[in-house]
């Protein structure tokens, strides 16, 4: 796969604005996962570009919701939506979980964007990284590099915080949405990553959400459940400790609480 031909130049403290950056870009094509920051991305493309199409890649790393919103923000800004379906699982090294499957997994998705992006005449791809994203330390913003994928959060210099105030003052429904990473992210590292593995992930998760749980994890190990709470949230855990035990043996052997985690 070529890589896309433009490529933007941004000097240390030379910060666009986002307005700036769609004037210069005008038809943009936005990868687009129904979180905070690509949610942002694409309003701001809605107000400045000239000709924007979102691209949601459906595999079984997302789970249900997280499309659901992709399309219901489309909706709201009459952006049109495509949606990609890709067997993850059937791209080398990503099964496997090695160290490094974020970039083999990313570089899979952004190709089959650009695939479908080049054919509809797009030529230019964004993401929502943003300017709080630690790039030394997420394995799949190099591929992004290779592949030559603008973030114009990140290179506007805007930040998580601000991202959040700039959405809810636009009334975008994902401006509290918590951070959610793709559920492959709670299977441990070198342990293979199966569908039943990331079934009982989102089902899991789903039932917390379900009881009121925020920004919270449930962390796969060789079939044991490690819950990963704040410590504010500790409370409603002991409320609702036998109907969590209950559903959650359903899904694994054993489940346990993850004390060090504070929040």
């Amino acid at each position: 796969m070529a890589k896309f031909s433009l490529k933007i130049i941004i000097r240390r403290g030379d910060y666009l604005t986002l307005q700036n950056f769609f004037v210069r870009y005008p038809k943009v094509a936005i990868a687009f996962s129904g979180g905070v920051d690509s949610a942002y991305l694409l309003y701001t493309a809605r107000q400045y570009a000239g000709d924007v199409c979102a691209y949601y890649v459906k595999s079984e790393f997302q789970p249900r919701f997280e499309l659901e919103d992709a399309v219901k923000l489309a909706e709201s800004l009459c952006i049109e939506l495509k949606i990609i379906n890709l067997e993850i699982l059937f791209v080398p090294c990503v099964k496997e979980n090695p160290p490094d499957r974020c970039y083999h997994c990313k570089k899979a998705i952004f190709t089959a964007i650009i695939d479908r992006a080049r054919a509809d005449g797009f030529s230019v791809l964004l993401d929502g990284t943003n300017a709080s994203d630690n790039i030394n330390d997420r394995p799949g913003i190099r591929a992004l590099q290779e592949l030559s994928v603008f973030s114009p959060l990140r290179e506007c210099g805007l930040t998580k915080s601000e991202i959040r105030r700039l959405s809810k003052e636009a009334g975008l429904f994902t401006w509290d949405k918590p951070a959610y990473a793709c559920l492959a992210t709670r299977i441990s590292v070198g342990e293979i990553i199966t569908p039943e593995k990331l079934a009982a992930t989102e089902a899991a998760e789903d039932f917390l959400f379900s009881l009121g749980f925020r920004d919270f994890r449930v962390r796969s190990i060789d079939g044991n459940a490690k819950l990963q709470l704040v410590k504010a949230q500790w409370g409603l855990l002991e409320e609702n400790r036998e109907v969590i035990l209950k559903k959650l043996k359903e899904l694994y052997k054993t489940v346990v609480l993850d004390l060090e985690v504070r929040g």
